[in-house]
């Protein structure tokens, strides 16, 4: 099988089999809540669809991640605000959503515009340097430490333990996501290194929501999102060094 056939069909078995997930856990999900829960279950499901049309997308280096993208962090952003309300983690995501996330789309439209290939519509995609490599690392380790310590004083978990795992687990999707996007709207390769830290982070973080509060149909609808985008990143990250390489190529 030859690369374009590859994609095409892993592309296909992430929308397909996230379509169907979201659509069976919202139709299992559906008769047991009521009033605001319900349109929360069915929020949470237009969202995550198009959260994986922005991730395929931008796995694919394709400019209309972003338009996906703006409703995805739109609706994601607005869900975690109500499971911190609920007693839950998610005051950070909630917030770097509306702050970071949605004008950032913008910012990558325009970045990802200046960077595009006519030929093949796709980004011309790049690779960070030893020095930026090392710099991204420590914004992460410093990053994830600012963050705990800020999320610690609104945590509303009631843990009496050293180190509070719901702020944890709240903190580091938090940071990844800010140096992914980072990365993805300059359109460099290693923003995928975070974003599977994001989706592993993030399924670890709903899967404690979810312990937590069984009902919480929403919380099952964004682990099964970040399954798939888990295996959407790691098909991610080997097309973007491929399209590094090929502009290398072109820039010799």
């Amino acid at each position: 099988m030859n690369e374009k056939k590859f994609n095409h069909g892993f592309n296909l078995f992430i929308l397909i089999g996230m379509t169907v997930a979201v659509a069976c856990t919202t139709a299992f999900k559906f008769s047991d809540v009521q009033g605001t829960a319900r349109t929360l279950l069915l929020v949470s499901a237009f969202g995550s669809l198009m959260g994986v049309l922005s991730a395929v997308s931008s796995a694919n280096g394709k400019i209309i991640t972003f338009l996906f993208g703006l409703l995805d962090v739109s609706i994601y952003g607005a869900v975690c605000l109500v499971n911190w309300r609920d007693g839950g983690p998610g005051l950070g995501n909630a917030l770097l959503h509306f702050l970071y996330f949605v004008p950032m789309q913008f910012v990558g439209f325009v970045q990802w515009r200046r960077r595009g290939n006519d030929r093949s519509g796709s980004v011309k995609a790049r690779r960070l340097k030893p020095r930026g490599a090392l710099l991204f690392t420590l914004a992460f380790l410093l990053g994830t430490a600012v963050a705990y310590l800020i999320l610690l004083q609104f945590d509303r978990s009631g843990a009496e333990t050293f180190l509070r795992w719901a702020v944890l687990l709240d903190a580091l999707p938090l940071v990844c996501n800010i140096l992914g996007q980072m990365l993805m709207s300059t359109a460099y390769a290693e923003q995928w290194i975070f974003w599977l830290g994001v989706n592993i982070f993030s399924i670890a973080m709903w899967s404690v929501s979810l312990a937590a509060h069984p009902d919480s149909s929403y919380a099952l609808i964004y682990i099964i999102k970040y399954c798939f985008y888990l295996a959407n990143s790691s098909n991610g990250l080997r097309i973007w060094l491929a399209l590094s390489r090929q502009t290398d190529s072109l820039d010799k």
